[in-house]
């Protein structure tokens, strides 16, 4: 690549930051202005056919709707669940169980929000954890803050395992077939073989990366959002941060050892939630003092508050529930539901006689889920007529900056992903600007290949397809390098799980459903940080791991 191809090839990435983290312009105009810019150079610089780009365009456009069905799915359930009354009561439940708002951040972003990427994943926890932490009184950017963070260690083995089953299977083929140099590594042996080896040396890490997120969460929290803008606020409770940790990465490893790729996150998350609730009821590893955002202070529910919720916290807490128990039902390959409700597709192949298709299911879909448990959920709450009305048209309203963001965020990304067919001579975009970083880091790469994996989700907003773009070019240089290969597509994994922290489908996705359209460039800086944290910490083990064993 000479100087403007780099150019060129970085725009996407580069946009993002001047636009949204620099510029600080809302995500609807500074996402059309991207798209534009890279297509532009797309056509002219890197050569693309035009109606690839084209193509590439309706591509990203029908994968968008896809997200903004589940980004609608999530406001509607949330406004359901304002609107009846039940977010009164979940928030007085909370109260029950610890008024400290440090414990409320672990519990609800990091073990339900585990348990939900374990069942669901593709930006749902976020859009579930955020809204019930404004509930409760979190300023709606804390929330969407510590909510993307969270959703980071579970991301490996999110959707019941996807972003390996799928994500590094497929990302090891070529033409449909498994890779010469991959089939002669693998040998005698399978494929499953490797993934579980490559899932049980991601989540080994991890026990180590991701017991401190938990950490990480809180001290954020005081820092930039309590009263005393405090670190050691937030380290007070480090204890209980660090024992919450490992409540699921612990159990998460023990599942992906004995089990596989499919359920460290939901079970972790469960196991976890079992473990954590009860010791924060019992004040286990706790501070004396309870934080809160206005100040260090005693808080409880009165039992005369209590009785004024008109929702009982068990039927508030039931519409959670529902989602909870129809994504793990509808995920589970045992049973008939998947395969019934991913039978169902719309999408078009060969878009405009290109090789390019997409396409969804829409009743796989989480909002499609979210949409029946609305509709349960008036029922069961009893909600009159003008409030249902209230909420559909409260929802609906919310979706249209999401729906200009996401409707050129989405077909700029494909642009870039699909810019492998060209007149330049060139690989596609993300393979150009790997090979590039590959060529000059040498023997160093699993410091580095952590934030290629975090690259490929920044870029697509998927880890799943983050280890569909870069698993084959991390295993190809691993091979060149006489490195494990294993051990180098477990930290792409890593990497895919950071940058799930700040891909820009999911900021936008989650700031959507708390009323931040506009702040994603404030959210990126929050998240920025806790992401290179969490690739350059795996990458440093498992540089020393790689040189240990070798």
């Amino acid at each position: 690549m000479n100087f403007i191809e780099l150019i060129t090839a970085s725009t996407p990435i580069l946009a993002v930051f001047i636009f949204l983290v620099i510029l600080r312009l809302p995500a609807t105009k500074a996402m059309p202005i991207s798209l534009i810019i890279t297509a532009l150079l797309a056509l002219t610089v890197w050569k693309i056919p035009t109606i690839q780009v084209v193509a590439s365009t309706f591509e990203g456009i029908i994968i968008a709707i896809s997200i903004l069905w589940i980004v609608f799915g999530a406001i509607l359930l949330l406004n359901t669940l304002t609107n009846s009354g039940a977010l009164d009561s979940i928030r007085n439940g909370f109260m029950s169980i610890s008024g400290d708002r440090r414990v409320q951040v672990i519990i609800i972003a990091w073990l339900f929000g585990s348990f939900i990427e374990g069942a669901a994943g593709f930006g749902t926890p976020a859009a579930i954890a955020a809204p019930l932490l404004v509930a409760l009184g979190f300023a709606p950017l804390a929330a969407v803050t510590v909510a993307l963070i969270a959703d980071s260690s579970a991301v490996s083995f999110g959707a019941v395992g996807t972003p390996i089953i799928v994500g590094v299977e497929q990302g090891l083929r070529e033409e449909g077939q498994i890779a010469s140099h991959v089939s002669s590594y693998i040998g005698d042996g399978s494929m499953g073989e490797l993934l579980q080896s490559v899932a049980t040396g991601a989540v080994l890490i991890d026990v180590i990366v991701g017991s401190f997120i938990p950490l990480i969460l809180v001290v954020m929290l005081t820092r930039f959002f309590g009263e005393n803008r405090s670190w050691k606020e937030g380290l007070a409770i480090w204890k209980f941060a660090l024992f919450a940790g490992l409540s699921f990465t612990l159990p998460a490893l023990t599942v992906a050892f004995l089990l596989g790729p499919e359920f460290p996150s939901i079970i972790g998350g469960l196991v976890g939630l079992a473990i954590v609730v009860p010791a924060a009821k019992r004040g286990f590893l706790l501070p004396d003092k309870v934080w809160d955002f206005d100040g260090e202070k005693e808080i409880n529910v009165s039992e005369e508050e209590s009785k004024e919720n008109k929702i009982p916290v068990w039927l508030a807490w039931t519409p959670y529930l529902i989602v909870a128990i129809l994504l793990v039902l509808t995920r589970l390959e045992v049973l008939p539901l998947k395969e019934a409700l991913t039978s169902i597709k719309v999408g078009w192949d060969n878009i405009l006689g290109t090789d390019i298709k997409a396409s969804f299911q829409p009743l796989y879909l989480p909002g499609t889920i979210f949409l029946i448990t609305v509709l349960i959920t008036i029922l069961l709450h009893k909600m009159q007529g003008a409030a249902v009305a209230k909420t559909f048209k409260e929802s609906g309203i919310a979706l249209i900056g999401s729906a200009i963001a996401l409707g050129t965020a989405v077909p700029m990304v494909r642009i870039f992903i699909n810019s492998g067919l060209n007149d330049a001579g060139l690989m596609s975009m993300p393979m150009e600007l790997a090979t590039l970083v590959s060529n000059l880091v040498g023997g160093a790469w699993p410091i580095v290949a952590p934030f290629i994996g975090a690259l490929g989700s920044f870029i697509s907003g998927s880890a799943t397809f983050s280890n569909m773009m870069f698993s084959l070019f991390q295993f190809s240089v691993a091979d060149q390098l006489a490195i494990d290969p294993e051990k180098v597509l477990s930290l792409q994994v890593l990497g895919a799980n950071a940058g799930n922290m700040v891909c820009v489908l999911n900021v936008v996705a989650a700031a959507s459903v708390v009323g931040l359209v506009g702040k994603e460039g404030s959210i990126i800086r929050m998240t920025l940080v806790p992401m290179i944290y969490y690739s350059l910490f795996a990458g440093i083990i498992g540089f020393i791991a790689i040189q240990f064993i070798m």
